[in-house]
């Protein structure tokens, strides 16, 4: 088990969805209208695969924009059991699996889209991994076919104060980050306190990022083929749209 995967079976897997901030029907909705205004509703909607899925925030939506099939990959049981509970009936396949494997779920150019969004891309061990994935990524698209790319920018350092982040807060749970920098990859402290019948319990865990400077990442998707269509922040992410 690697330490992203410890760290979600841990402590984050729990509190994913409320981290998240918004009910399940809201959170596809965004990302039904990020999804078309990268252009997802152009072309064919035959396979399309999620990459790092979680609870199925882009599954879903792809499923709305119409794709027939959608093959969601993640490494937490927890949040696929998430997906699966709100999936009832749909064609959504669940895969527990580490994302680097895709390519033996999809033949060769038959995948009509591919995403990899929230903040997963940066979850790979290091930068082999990522330039693996593009490239694997474009072998298993169609001509035409979508990789889509959010993640969060890390490229630039954060100093003093800016290093601790307020991630989400009620009544019952708060939730802090807080940043250490390596040369390669960015330490994520997640600080968590839970409102319990005897009192507030203080749980702790972290993992590391990887550092990945969004034009770079364009010019090697340029470098394989991909054209690129959007190239831009949205939300505190990077948002990248390839098409082969």
């Amino acid at each position: 088990m690697n330490e992203v995967t410890r760290h979600y079976d841990q402590l984050l897997a729990a509190h994913y969805s409320w981290m998240n901030g918004l009910p399940l029907e809201e959170k596809i909705a965004e990302q039904q209208a990020l999804l078309v205004d990268l252009g997802l509703n152009d072309g064919p909607k035959g396979i399309a695969v999620d990459l790092g899925c979680g609870p199925g925030y882009q599954s879903f939506a792809l499923m709305a924009i119409g794709y027939d099939t959608i093959i969601a990959i993640d490494t937490s049981a927890e949040l696929l059991a998430e997906l699966e509970a709100a999936a009832t009936g749909q064609p959504i396949r669940t895969v527990h699996a580490d994302l680097r494997g895709f390519p033996t779920l999809v033949g060769r150019a038959s995948a009509d889209a591919i995403v990899c969004m929230g903040d997963t891309l940066t979850h790979l061990e290091d930068r082999a991994d990522v330039s693996t994935l593009y490239r694997d990524a474009y072998e298993a698209l169609r001509p035409g076919g979508h990789f889509i790319l959010t993640f969060r920018d890390l490229s630039q350092e954060l100093t003093g104060l800016d290093r601790f982040l307020s991630v989400q807060s009620d009544d019952h749970r708060l939730m802090t980050c807080v940043l250490e920098y390596e040369p390669e990859r960015v330490i994520v402290n997640d600080l968590l306190h839970v409102r319990e019948a005897s009192g507030w319990r203080f749980q702790k865990s972290r993992y590391r990022k990887l550092r990945l400077s969004p034009a770079e990442q364009v010019a090697e998707l340029k470098r394989l083929g991909f054209t690129i269509g959007h190239d831009r922040p949205i939300g505190g992410l990077r948002a990248i749209a390839a098409r082969k």
